[in-house]
């Protein structure tokens, strides 16, 4: 049988057609084709569109009408399978492809060269508009407006509606009865924390009397000793958790996230050998709110653990924000030492201040070392917002407390272990900031290798 040409009538013979015979042409010259020879027995009965220069035709069609008994025989059992497929498919539950999740990997992608070597014709086209209803099903999916997605929400709680989204908590005590919005009779505005062991308990307890009810009160047990401070009516209203001979910077770093005390107007972060006698706290608030301090601390008794001339009280101001060092110590009137500085032993921090604050510290550096001199990082201009309030003043004790929860190493005493820590602290703090800060710089493409700035 020779090659059909386009133009040529298909046979008009109808029937039911057995397969698909492919007629592929060989050229050998312009002008002359190859044949290729139909089975005896099988005459083409129809003809389809040319594919990549190749005819195809359906073949083996019959030229006679079935039989009626042949076709109403067809025609039961094709309404038999409909009806029995009907009840089979209503007697399972229905199952819904948006509750699925299915890896990406599990849904194949559609390979065009192997559908062309596989599929021919009509097949070929069948099978490319079922992928294409397949795959804008799947789109279909993923656009499903009855899924919560909220971008803004939370990390993490991107899939919850906004208005059961609680971002934040506090350390406000509630009652196991009654109704939850009767549990509080009052919110205390501010949070102070001492990180204590017993044997300051009478410091502490003058400490604690210092604040009012618009305070939280939180220990921080080092020593494991907490029911011991039930001799104390205010300990029963105060927060008390306990890890052994750890420091209050753990503490603050895992008990303290901004979310936690985000109620909190302004949080107390104090060591446990403070004498209190010439401080209140609601005056102290007074002063830092009229100086627009964020980060502040009580001025220092100049006779007793003065270490900075910043933090020595002066009695002739209410707060100071600069001082002058020993020569040398400060490359500018409003860097540390000389201004944006408070140390670490009783510092008061703003919510918006502690959040900046409480990133920077490190889950490992314990001890805080070298941090007063990086909190101006976390206000702008510092040297405006860090002070210290010389009217409400304090004595530092300086007990080897918590030094004395050291162990012995190589005969010395268990505080020298202590310090030596202390020490490391500080210049890892100190080398990790330069680091992150140099890193961040040559990301950005800046140079600052000779800024006098940095």
């Amino acid at each position: 049988l020779k090659k059909r040409k386009g133009t040529q009538k298909r046979n008009p013979k109808k029937g039911i057609f057995h397969f698909l015979f492919q007629n592929r042409l060989t050229k050998t010259k312009p002008s002359t084709t190859t044949e290729t020879k139909f089975p005896q027995n099988i005459t083409p009965c129809n003809e389809l569109p040319s594919i990549h220069n190749e005819h195809y035709y359906f073949i083996g069609c019959s030229s006679t009408s079935r039989k009626p008994s042949e076709i109403m025989r067809m025609f039961v059992t094709t309404f038999i399978g409909v009806v029995f497929g009907f009840f089979i498919g209503v007697s399972f539950p229905t199952l819904s492809i948006t509750k699925l999740n299915l890896p990406s990997g599990l849904l194949p992608s559609i390979d065009l060269s192997y559908i062309e070597d596989r599929y021919t014709g009509r097949q070929a086209w069948s099978f490319m508009n079922n992928s294409n209803r397949k795959s804008s099903s799947r789109v279909q999916l993923s656009n499903d407006t009855s899924k919560i997605w909220v971008p803004s929400n939370p990390r993490g709680a991107e899939r919850l509606p906004p208005g059961i989204v609680e971002a934040e908590s506090d350390f406000y005590l509630r009652r196991l009865w009654g109704k939850p919005s009767e549990d509080l009779t009052s919110k205390p505005k501010y949070l102070v924390t001492f990180t204590v062991g017993y044997d300051q308990k009478k410091n502490i307890d003058a400490a604690v009397k210092k604040f009012s009810g618009n305070f939280t009160i939180l220990l921080f047990h080092y020593d494991g000793r907490t029911t011991e401070w039930e001799e104390f009516e205010w300990s029963k209203r105060a927060i008390h958790v306990s890890a052994r001979k750890q420091t209050k910077w753990w503490y603050a770093k895992r008990f303290l996230h901004p979310d936690i005390v985000a109620p909190y107007d302004y949080i107390f972060i104090w060591d446990e050998d403070l004498g209190v006698e010439h401080f209140d706290a609601e005056e102290y608030l007074k002063l830092v709110r009229k100086y627009g301090l964020e980060i502040s601390q009580p001025g220092l008794e100049p006779n007793k653990g003065l270490t900075w001339q910043m933090t020595k009280r002066r009695g002739d101001r209410e707060v100071h924000k600069v001082t002058e060092e020993k020569p040398g110590w400060c490359s500018d009137p409003h860097l540390p030492p000389c201004a944006a500085f408070v140390e670490i032993m009783a510092p008061v921090f703003s919510r918006d201040a502690w959040r900046c604050v409480w990133h920077m510290l490190q889950n490992d550096l314990v001890h805080g070392w070298g941090l007063d001199f990086a909190l101006r990082r976390c206000v702008e201009p510092a040297h405006e917002k860090i002070g210290v309030v010389d009217s409400q003043w304090i004595i530092h004790q300086g007990l080897p407390s918590l030094g004395n929860q050291g162990e012995s190493e190589t005969g010395k005493s268990p505080w020298v272990g202590v310090r030596e820590r202390c020490r490391k602290e500080w210049t890892m703090f100190q080398s990790r900031l330069a680091n992150a800060e140099t890193a961040y710089y040559k990301s950005i493409g800046v140079d600052i290798s000779n800024s006098t700035a940095h």
